[in-house]
């Protein structure tokens, strides 16, 4: 497995740019993953996503951090397949700042957010929180480089 180059930490970025949408897998008790689709901001590599605290999601993360997630901006046709899938940890965000910081980059890049936020002081609604998702591994597809194409990298 390659240590991540510049050219492919880029690669990523744009990915991550090109769509809003991610789908997550964590693992249920009974060992079953459960994948569902959450909109997410990134910080470098670090990606946020919000939850109910009391969803699913949350319980299965608190059981066990392991989780995957993949990525992939609309395209034409399959010569111009891009995405990510990525071997992660998440946590919950507890941290006051960091919930404040998490909370201002997606009002940025959610504009609609702002609307929810007016005249309130606490994220949009009671009960949710962050999940920090930080990548261990990550796999890039590229078919524009020939159907199939993939690498995988390991993240620091």
């Amino acid at each position: 497995m390659q240590q991540l180059t510049p050219t492919a930490r880029q690669f990523i970025f744009d990915v991550m740019a090109a769509t809003h949408d991610l789908t997550l897998a964590t693992l249920r008790p009974d060992g079953y993953p459960q994948a569902t689709v959450v909109s997410y901001v990134h910080d470098g590599l670090v990606i946020y996503a919000g939850i109910g605290l009391d969803s699913q999601k949350a319980r299965n993360v608190q059981q066990d951090p392991r989780v995957s997630l993949s990525i992939t901006p609309s395209y034409a046709d399959w010569d111009h397949i891009r995405g990510l899938s990525m071997a992660a940890t998440a946590t919950i965000v507890g941290d006051p700042e960091q919930t404040a910081r998490v909370a201002d980059l997606m009002q940025f890049r959610f504009p609609q957010l702002r609307k929810l936020m007016q005249g309130k002081t606490d994220w949009p609604w009671p009960g949710a929180v962050f999940l920090r998702i930080v990548p261990k591994v990550i796999s890039v597809l590229d078919y524009r480089q020939g159907f199939g194409h993939t690498e995988q990298y390991q993240v620091d």
